[in-house]
């Protein structure tokens, strides 16, 4: 970290920075529906030399993230080179409506809800309510937990997500909440890798689960951090034995680990891939 002029704390969220300290990258967490800020302590081991932060937001919709995200960013954005965005299902969603690249640099989103309109009018017909009905009664309350809102409905298709960041996607096969087709279709429209877990959930929670999450995030950091005595670009487990990785992806391409994986935002790097690797590649 190095210094800069500024010397007054500021209160972020969870968290408070002293403007003394400058540092080179902050990673920041946005937690999905029901999580928490705590969720970060997970993260800091894949982001090694950076400042790991949970951002303890309260926005429930779009309109509300809009000033509150932008505000938590744009104070971060100050105290960092670099800010690379680390989100989870509904969390991803609402970073989508709030941030641009003048305040994130790279993104990395797992489970994203990347169609909430489609999600809505799924959930519609789930709970058995037509546009109509719902129209009339602003709000439907359903059985799966869910409250329908016209308002929310509304807004998405008034305001369809702008997303020019380079972004990595982690989607579970069998992820209830976004279909294989809105997955691929928002990568393939925003330039984004998406990998694809077999067998995974939208809840990333298993031991084998969570152990995919982690080869995933340390496959696209750059080799500096993750490079072996032999040169290597793979990931170390917890008995510090080398673990498998995935390949590296260039030009749509898979190639042996290696320097490739540097620089997320290269032209090389932003491009979609449909990666279907078995979970025990990854030990």
């Amino acid at each position: 970290a190095r210094r800069s002029d500024a010397v007054q704390p500021i209160e972020l969220g969870c968290a408070a920075f002293f403007g003394e300290f400058y540092m080179e990258e902050i990673v920041v967490y946005v937690h999905g529906k029901g999580g928490s800020a705590q969720e970060a302590e997970h993260y800091k081991a894949l982001f090694p030399g950076c400042e790991v932060i949970g951002f303890d937001y309260h926005a429930r919709s779009p309109w509300e993230a809009t000033e509150e995200f932008s505000g938590f960013f744009t104070a971060v954005r100050k105290r960092c080179g670099k800010l690379t965005l680390v989100a989870n299902s509904i969390g991803a969603f609402l970073s989508l409506s709030s941030l641009n690249e003048k305040l994130v640099d790279t993104a990395y989103f797992i489970s994203p809800v990347v169609d909430m309109e489609r999600l809505i009018c799924n959930m519609m017909r789930w709970a058995g309510v037509s546009e109509a009905e719902l129209a009339e009664k602003l709000e439907i309350p359903t059985t799966f937990g869910e409250t329908l809102s016209w308002e929310y409905l509304c807004y998405v298709r008034e305001h369809p997500v702008s997303w020019e960041i380079p972004t990595y996607i982690l989607y579970g096969e069998k992820d209830a909440l976004t279909s294989m087709e809105t997955i691929k279709a928002f990568a393939e429209k925003n330039n984004a890798e998406l990998t694809v877990m077999p067998g995974g959930e939208h809840w990333f929670h298993t031991k084998e689960q969570m152990q995919f999450l982690d080869n995933w995030i340390k496959n696209r950091r750059p080799c500096k951090e993750t490079e072996n005595k032999d040169g290597l670009a793979s990931p170390a487990d917890g008995s510090g034995n080398r673990a498998g990785s995935l390949p590296c992806l260039q030009q749509g391409r898979a190639v042996p680990a290696g320097p490739c994986c540097s620089d997320p935002s290269g032209s090389q790097s932003r491009r979609v891939t449909y990666m279907y690797a078995k979970e025990k590649q990854q030990r």
